[in-house]
């Protein structure tokens, strides 16, 4: 499993409006610090600012902020926000069937690692990601 190229910028985004809270960014004032694609990063903002997790101003002084406390937005919420539902296999969805539904055996194991993989991402906050603790102390994987 791999997050996608915009699920990491906009992970990246919302850590840097977490770090200048109460200052409006723009796309490429965001893109130019990470040496991102102004264009791609407009895109994740505004999938971000559609997820209700940034709010978008217009016009010359305009620009991105977070729409609440970054204590209350999940690395999970970000992830939604612009990838959608994240399942590890197809069979995990709700409408997911295969040649092999009747006989598989692992179906069950994998619905339970993606719900774990699930409650860590909505564990992880974006001021955590902010602090300079070792993620360790932030989220404990249990086996």
């Amino acid at each position: 499993m791999k997050l996608s190229k915009k699920a990491d910028y906009g992970l990246i985004a919302l850590k840097h409006l977490a770090t200048h809270s109460g200052a409006s960014y723009s796309a490429t004032d965001i893109a130019e610090v990470y040496g991102i694609s102004t264009p791609l990063m407009a895109k994740v903002l505004q999938k971000l600012a559609k997820g209700g997790l940034l709010i978008a101003r217009y016009g010359s002084s305009g620009g991105y902020t977070l729409a609440r406390d970054p204590s209350r937005i999940t690395a999970l919420d970000a992830i939604k926000a612009i990838d959608g539902p994240l399942f590890i296999t197809s069979c995990v969805t709700s409408h997911g069937e295969c040649d092999l539904s009747t006989t598989c055996s692992i179906r069950e194991p994998l619905r339970r690692v993606n719900e774990s993989i699930l409650e860590v991402l909505d564990k992880v906050t974006i001021s955590q990601m902010t602090d300079e603790a070792p993620l360790s102390e932030v989220v404990e994987l249990r086996v």
